[in-house]
C-alpha cells in the first residue's frame, strides 16, 4: 500500500510555537490504517476533521489534521478512497491490522513484539494467539488466549454474535471448533465476485509451522461478529 509522509507546516501558522502535523492523503490510505499510523483513533481523527463526514469515505489528495493544531487544509481532490472503517472502537480493524504481516512466519512474528503474541506457544497451533493479538492491537478486546474454544467462549459472553456471512463485517472472527477441528482466522470482507476472504495463522509451511497468510476457513466454520 502507497503510504503519504507526514508533512510538517510552518511555525508562523501555529500560535503555540510548535508545528501542526497533518497527513497528505494519497490512494490506497484508509482511515484505520492512518489512526494505525500516527498511534491515535479513527473516532479522534473524526473529531478534528470536521470535513470527514462518512469515516469509510477520503479523498486522494486532501489532508488530515493529526494533532488538533492544523487547520482543515483540505485543497484538491482526485477522487474518493474507500477507508473499510470496521466495526469497534481502538487503532482499526483485526482484519486490516492481521494483513500487514501476510507472508511473516508465526515463529518470527510472535518473538517480534510486533505483536502482544506469546512467544511460548508452538509455531504449529498459534492461530488464536495470532488472531487475539490482532484483536488486541485493534482495541477490540482487552485480554489474550490462545485457545479457539476459550476465544469462542470470552467473545460470546462479551456479546458477539453469530452472523451470516452477507452480515459479517472485516476483523469479526472465524471459529472452527468441533471434534474435527480447532482452528481461527479473520473475516477480512468479501472480493469482488462476492466471495468471503479470511487471514490467519495457517499450518502452510512444509515442517508443519504456520504462516499468517490468507485463507483458512474450511469445514464448519462460522462468524462471530462484534455488536
Amino acid at each position: 500500500m502507497q503510504s503519504g509522509a507526514a508533512l510538517r507546516l510552518p511555525v508562523s501558522s501555529n500560535p503555540t510555537g510548535e508545528s501542526p502535523m497533518i497527513h497528505n492523503i494519497v490512494r490506497g490510505d484508509t482511515l484505520s490504517e492512518i489512526a494505525m499510523r500516527y498511534h491515535t483513533s479513527v473516532d479522534r481523527l473524526m473529531s478534528l476533521n470536521a470535513q470527514i463526514k462518512d469515516p469509510d469515505l477520503i479523498y486522494a489528495g486532501r489532508t488530515l489534521n493529526i494533532d488538533g493544531r492544523a487547520g482543515s487544509g483540505n485543497t484538491g481532490v482526485q477522487g474518493p478512497e474507500k477507508t473499510g472503517r470496521p466495526s469497534g472502537t481502538g487503532s482499526g480493524n483485526a482484519a486490516a491490522i492481521a494483513k500487514q504481516y501476510i507472508g511473516r512466519d508465526a515463529s518470527d512474528l510472535k518473538r517480534s513484539g510486533e505483536l502482544p503474541m506469546n512467544p511460548n506457544v508452538p509455531s504449529n497451533v498459534c492461530c488464536a494467539n495470532f488472531v487475539t493479538a490482532c484483536l488486541q492491537k485493534a482495541g477490540a478486546i482487552n485480554w489474550h488466549t490462545d485457545s479457539v474454544a476459550v476465544l469462542r467462549d470470552k467473545l460470546s459472553a462479551e456479546g458477539w454474535k453469530r452472523v451470516d456471512v452477507s452480515q459479517a463485517k472485516p476483523g469479526d472472527v472465524v471459529i472452527m471448533q468441533n471434534s474435527r477441528q480447532s482452528h481461527t482466522v479473520l473475516f477480512a470482507g468479501l472480493d469482488g465476485n462476492g466471495r468471503p476472504q479470511f487471514i490467519g495463522s495457517n499450518n502452510r509451511n512444509a515442517d508443519g509451522t504456520q504462516e499468517i497468510s490468507w485463507g483458512g476457513a474450511s469445514g464448519d466454520w462460522y462468524i462471530l461478529s462484534k455488536p
